[in-house]
């Protein structure tokens, strides 16, 4: 039976564990400078190795340096650069095979003298695969082998016993990012691209294009602007799940403004009977904001969420009204002041003057209400 005492915990006030954290994150952040201000000619040939490479950047590392290699490859991968890891102590029982000769290794080690890539270097000099090293020092047994080598130099742990890879592994996972990101501009990646490698996710909805995410016309309320209001609330039912506003379209078939639900209680409110058979064109908001077809959903989110409105029609070349997006469908990816600050904005005397708000439907959101005591 064993006698191993268990350690008593050190008693960390919640200020003192603050206070230990900070210096934590401040110290990494010092050694990520220092990094900075050290990187070379040494950065810029890997950058130059991976956009000259033909076949793929393999990264390979163990331990934490192998965890963040695997982070580094992912991002490589998704930011234009096919990519992928490569485990050192498999490489050696026959994982070699992945290798192919148009390949680039990218190898990462703070000592440079780890056993497992120690072991795999001869290997991959016999199959004359270029390594682009990150490591802390050109001299090790690593940055000898490397064909070009990102010096990380000296630095201290920032585990209270120096030992636990944090403020290295660290930097490796800064390096490598820039590495990524620097090739990728260099690469012309563009939003579309990432797009393509990014379809799944709140991050793939906001890449896709509106059409693909917009609520289609069959499925919208849309009519004339010629009617009464009470007109096209008839004409306009729709089954299922409705969106929040209808659609008006002039003769020519293009949009001219929207009426929303808000829109017919405000009617309601101010016991405006007289409108409801008066023309919604009176009372509808003129030229909307709109998004093109082709557009991305970021750009819908950017604008409903800086506007702060609750539909935004899709319209084609021609002006056309070919879906609507509405805000249930994408809250999800709305910032959260934007949710909680979502609201109707009341139109303003600029508007009226800008065409944008007809007089009688200013009159109808502005003017106090005669039925109530002012």
């Amino acid at each position: 039976m064993s006698t191993d005492a268990v350690p008593t915990p050190l008693r960390l006030t919640p200020l003192e564990q603050l206070r230990l954290a900070r210096q934590i994150l401040q110290r990494e952040s010092q050694t990520l400078a220092e990094v900075a201000k050290r990187l070379d000619s040494g950065f810029c040939r890997a950058v130059g190795c991976i956009l000259g490479c033909s076949g793929s950047v393999i990264v390979s590392g163990i331990g934490k340096a192998g965890l963040i290699g695997q982070k580094i490859m992912a991002t490589l991968a998704s930011t234009g650069t096919r990519s992928h890891y490569l485990h050192p102590a498999e490489a050696v029982h026959g994982d070699l095979g992945r290798i192919h000769p148009q390949d680039l290794l990218l190898v990462l080690s703070q000592s440079g003298e780890t056993e497992e890539v120690v072991r795999l270097l001869p290997s991959l000099r016999e199959l004359g695969v270029p390594i682009v090293a990150i490591t802390g020092s050109a001299e090790s047994t690593l940055g000898r082998a490397a064909l070009v080598t990102i010096q990380l130099g000296p630095m201290e742990e920032a585990c209270r016993l120096g030992l636990a890879p944090s403020t290295s592994t660290t930097a490796m996972l800064a390096v490598g990012d820039a590495l990524a990101l620097v090739v990728s501009q260099m690469r012309d990646f563009r939003r579309e691209d990432f797009a393509r490698f990014h379809p799944a996710g709140n991050l793939g909805r906001k890449l896709a294009r509106v059409e693909h995410h917009l609520r289609p016309l069959e499925q919208c309320r849309v009519a004339g602007d010629d009617k009464t209001v009470r007109e096209v609330l008839i004409s306009v039912s729709r089954p299922g799940r409705r969106t929040g506003a209808i659609m008006l379209v002039d003769p020519a078939g293009r949009l001219s403004g929207l009426f929303t639900d808000s829109d017919l209680a405000r009617l309601f409110e101010r016991r405006c009977d007289t409108c409801l058979d008066g023309p919604i064109r009176e009372v509808m908001t003129s030229r909307p904001l709109t998004v093109s077809s082709g557009s991305m959903m970021v750009e819908a989110v950017e604008i409903m969420a800086r506007r702060k409105i609750s539909e935004l029609p899709v319209v084609d070349a021609g002006g056309r009204p070919v879906g609507l997006i509405d805000i249930t469908d994408v809250v999800g990816m709305l910032p959260r002041e934007a949710i909680e600050g979502e609201g109707e904005t009341l139109p303003d005397a600029a508007n009226v003057a800008a065409g944008t708000v007809s007089p009688a439907r200013y009159r109808l959101f502005r003017e106090p209400d005669p039925g109530q005591p002012t």
